[in-house]
């Protein structure tokens, strides 16, 4: 190994279970892709596709932009999605930009073309702007949620912010929240990204004692471009430790070397978690796919052709 990897990675990550674990399970994975803004983005976006298809992730959920855009991007990636693979998708859909009967229509193309497995929102207002509910819309995400229920028997997946939500009040403010949206009939909370399998383990254990029972994914966010990451941190609340700044500090001109500490990180993260009990995580892929799979190549998830072989 790489005598700076050997340094980078001393320290913290020395603590952590092992990969090599023969008695940790396979997790179950499911993947998020970036519906695209252009062709070549657009082509980018179905390699990512099938590179990451063999490894049968649960579901592939297709975001929304902020402000609501993106929608029909969205909705048409999905519907391919649906159409040409064998991959379920999980459509995001938001608050934002569009009354009632325009989501509840949004919905119902989903329901009837086969997606039944959606991703409910808020959704985040336009950047430097406030969020203020749509005249006539749906006004947060518990309402969303309840209004698809009404619709059609949805699997329906919300998010959940182990950091608690920039905008929230309090943390029990946000917990009480995220308890609105599964009491109104969500089946899943998928989390925010963190860093810190702790950060998880702590929010899981408010959940419980707040009576949250559904089940509640870790999202995972592997770092392939640090100072993008950091950023994109401190704008949605997540914190950044210091040992994750060291560790990737000096690798934007060594992009393997990035790579390499990304791959460790994320899936030391996993069988972390595991070794907690939970099985269950939602990887971005940013669509770049190249990380993904090496990451679930660590954790023993590979291609079925690859475990027949």
């Amino acid at each position: 190994m790489n005598t700076n990897l050997k340094r980078l990675l001393s320290g913290k990550l020395a603590d952590h279970p092992s990969l090599c674990h023969s008695d940790m399970p396979v997790p179950v994975l499911s993947f998020e892709v970036v519906p695209p803004r252009t062709d070549a983005m657009e082509q980018r976006l179905w390699q990512c596709i099938r590179r990451l298809a063999p490894l049968s992730p649960r579901f592939v959920s297709v975001t929304y932009g902020a402000g609501g855009t993106m929608q029909a991007r969205t909705q048409a990636t999905a519907l391919r999605l649906k159409q040409e693979t064998m991959l379920v998708p999980a459509a995001h859909l938001t608050c934002i930009g569009a009354t009632r009967e325009e989501i509840d229509d949004i919905a119902r193309t989903y329901w009837q073309a086969g997606v039944r497995h959606l991703v409910a929102l808020r959704g985040d207002a336009p950047a430097g702007t406030a969020y203020t509910p749509h005249s006539g819309g749906y006004a947060y995400a518990s309402d969303l949620v309840a209004g698809l229920r009404r619709i059609a028997d949805f699997e329906i997946s919300v998010a959940a912010y182990p950091e608690t939500h920039p905008t929230a009040l309090s943390a029990q403010a946000d917990l009480d929240n995220l308890k609105r949206k599964l009491d109104a009939g969500a089946t899943r909370a998928i989390t925010q990204y963190f860093f810190e399998a702790s950060t998880c383990l702590r929010f899981l254990d408010c959940c419980l004692a707040a009576g949250i029972t559904a089940p509640i994914v870790p999202g995972i966010m592997p770092v392939s471009n640090y100072d993008q990451i950091a950023r994109f941190s401190a704008l949605c609340g997540v914190t950044v430790p210091a040992w994750v700044t060291h560790l990737f500090e000096r690798t934007a001109k060594n992009p393997e070397l990035c790579r390499i500490a990304a791959c460790i990180v994320a899936a030391e993260q996993v069988r972390t978690l595991q070794s907690h009990g939970i099985n269950e995580f939602h990887f971005s892929t940013l669509n770049r796919p190249d990380l993904t799979c090496a990451i679930a190549h660590l954790l023993g998830a590979r291609p079925a052709s690859e475990i027949d072989s």
